[in-house]
């Protein structure tokens, strides 16, 4: 039976915005305050599943949250009308406001971690949704993050789904965005790559100085619990406290995985000999072939890893075996990142070519390529199974432009997160999404 990796990219919320909520993410904060645009923002992103479904790979759609989170403000104390309590959150507390506007929710490589049917103890696809309890605007998410999933993969028989891990710093789950997967082929067992940054019992491990370490050794392994898979199965492995400390707040900042290959910059990992010896040999057992592509940083340095995101890449096989790389816009404008481009293209390696895209609002606010698509290994049988109002067709893309063309603003300022008219005109779009993607009732103001 044929296997696909598909990818579901997140949907640009219509509050998108400048709010440099996210500390440990140079983009994020040196961009904030600054006007955004998220028409511009969602069409970018669009244009790139599209463009990507044109070249034959299996492309979806996950939907965006409802913003601002009137009811997370209810919570913290501000009552009244719902006009009311964004108007009085705007004048007590702008930065709370501005948490409950974000539309970080775009970057769905955090809204989950999945492991597919091949890997797992009772041969279903299992979702686990993050609870991104490191930043508040983020820790948000993920009941309707899970209500969404549920809504997408709704069919038990083929689909499992998690609750998110306990809220605390012990378990903080970033999702896919410090977790990959390695195989011969997707519908074959694979080994599931979990990097951490710390670990929150044993003090064996170090730990960053000046950054947050985001993802918990503890809760990569409660993952791989909750989906059943075996130790045969699973590589831990951790990220170099120096490079989060300059930036690298996932690992998919400086490392990114697919199929056999593991593309990853020198300072990316500790022990990086020993983790890339027991990949090698999980995976051999697995009948597949490991291979790795060191970027060394005497071409290539962290920062300029940050800064273009070059890692922040889609890594995509094609029918004749080599591999496609997708990155942003960014990587073109630095000089020392495009030529390491160009001579791993012309080298005859496995990265035979590489697109570009431009994703600069995503990027001002510290998001590439692979933070916009959540990666999902499927059997035929279960890409059956999956609600078809999300997966990316010419007529979707088409009545999904017209769809952010209608209600979405072209500017959007800190200012105007305190107009309460933001929420209705982000309520009457998402109503509307729901049933141009089939979802029904995922969103609060639907189900209240």
């Amino acid at each position: 039976m044929k296997s696909y990796e598909v990818n579901f990219d997140g949907l640009v919320g219509p509050t998108h915005n400048y709010g440099g909520l996210s500390y440990g993410n140079v983009a994020s904060q040196s961009n904030s305050q600054q006007s955004s645009n998220p028409k511009e923002a969602a069409l970018q992103g669009l244009a790139k599943m599209k463009a990507l479904m044109e070249m034959g790979f299996q492309q979806g759609v996950l939907a965006p949250q409802e913003r601002p989170d009137v009811a997370a403000l209810r919570r913290l104390g501000f009552s009244g009308s719902d006009a009311q309590v964004i108007e009085r959150a705007a004048k007590d507390a702008m930065p709370l406001l501005v948490a409950s506007c974000s539309a970080s929710s775009m970057w769905v490589a955090n809204a989950a971690t999945v492991s597919p049917s091949a890997d797992t103890a009772d041969g279903r696809v299992h979702f686990t949704a993050a609870n991104l309890n490191c930043k508040y605007h983020r820790s948000i998410e993920h009941p309707t993050t899970s209500r969404v999933l549920g809504a997408m993969f709704a069919d038990q028989k083929h689909f499992a789904h998690h609750a998110a891990l306990p809220a605390v710093a012990q378990f903080g789950d970033e999702g896919a965005a410090n977790h990959t997967r390695f195989c011969r082929d997707y519908g074959q067992a694979g080994v599931e790559f979990f990097v951490f940054g710390r670990s929150a019992f044993d003090t064996r491990y170090p730990a960053p100085q000046k950054y947050p370490a985001r993802q918990t050794l503890e809760a990569s392994q409660a993952v791989a619990r909750l989906h059943g898979l075996g130790d045969d199965g699973v590589v831990y492995a951790q990220q170099n406290p120096s490079v989060i400390d300059q930036g690298v707040f996932h690992n998919d900042v400086i490392a990114v995985g697919n199929g056999e290959v593991l593309f990853y910059h020198e300072d990316a990992f500790l022990e990086t000999d020993k983790m890339l010896a027991e990949l090698q040999a999980k995976l051999g057992k697995r009948g597949g072939n490991f291979q790795s592509i060191c970027v060394p940083r005497s071409q290539v340095t962290v920062e300029d890893a940050v800064r273009s995101y070059l890692f922040n890449s889609q890594l995509l096989s094609r029918a004749d075996g080599s591999m496609l790389l997708i990155v942003p816009e960014e990587c073109r404008g630095n000089e020392r990142v495009w030529q390491y481009l160009q001579g791993l293209t012309s080298s005859g390696g496995l990265i035979r070519e590489v697109k570009v895209f431009d994703l600069k609002q995503s990027m001002q606010n510290g998001g590439g390529p692979a933070c916009l698509r959540l990666r999902v290994a499927l059997n035929q049988t279960e890409l059956a199974a999956v609600n078809p109002g999300v997966i990316m067709t010419a007529p979707l893309y088409g009545t999904l432009t017209q769809w952010v063309d209608k209600h979405y603003r072209d500017r959007l300022s800190e200012n105007d997160l305190a107009d309460p008219q933001l929420l209705l005109e982000c309520r009457t779009a998402l109503d509307e999404l729901t049933q141009i993607l089939k979802l029904g009732a995922v969103y609060p103001f639907q189900i209240n």
